[in-house]
């Protein structure tokens, strides 16, 4: 876990790439019935760890992505996608395209510096 207050967590998903996501504490299957609190939060929190991928890896593209069909809990993806990883220009979820050429700068330290920002 990269951080939690009382309204959200944040988890990392092991990948090739960044990918952070972000559950609400409370057990909710759809973002209609997050409190605006709940809402704001989550943007709040999506658009400084796009910033901040941006920044530190200088990457091609952020996905974000929203969607809980096998685990109905509302979360949020966050991906730094390049042109080089292996599924680029189709989703983390799609078809491989080739084997990933990335070189990127430490994804530890990276989680680390998110969890002091936020």
């Amino acid at each position: 876990m990269i951080y939690e207050n009382n309204l959200v967590t944040l988890e990392i998903e092991p990948s090739e790439i960044p990918w952070v996501k972000i559950f609400t504490k409370r057990k909710i299957k759809e973002f209609s019935e997050c409190t605006m609190q709940e809402k704001t939060e989550i943007f709040r929190i999506i658009d400084i760890i796009e910033k901040s991928m941006l920044v530190y890896f200088d990457a091609d593209k952020i996905n974000i992505a929203s969607f809980g069909n096998i685990l109905p809990h509302v979360h949020w993806h966050v991906m730094a996608r390049f042109e080089a990883d292996s599924y680029f220009p189709e989703p983390m979820w799609g078809a491989k395209q080739r084997e990933s050429k990335l070189d990127l700068p430490s994804f530890e330290v990276f989680f680390t510096q998110l969890g002091e920002k936020l």
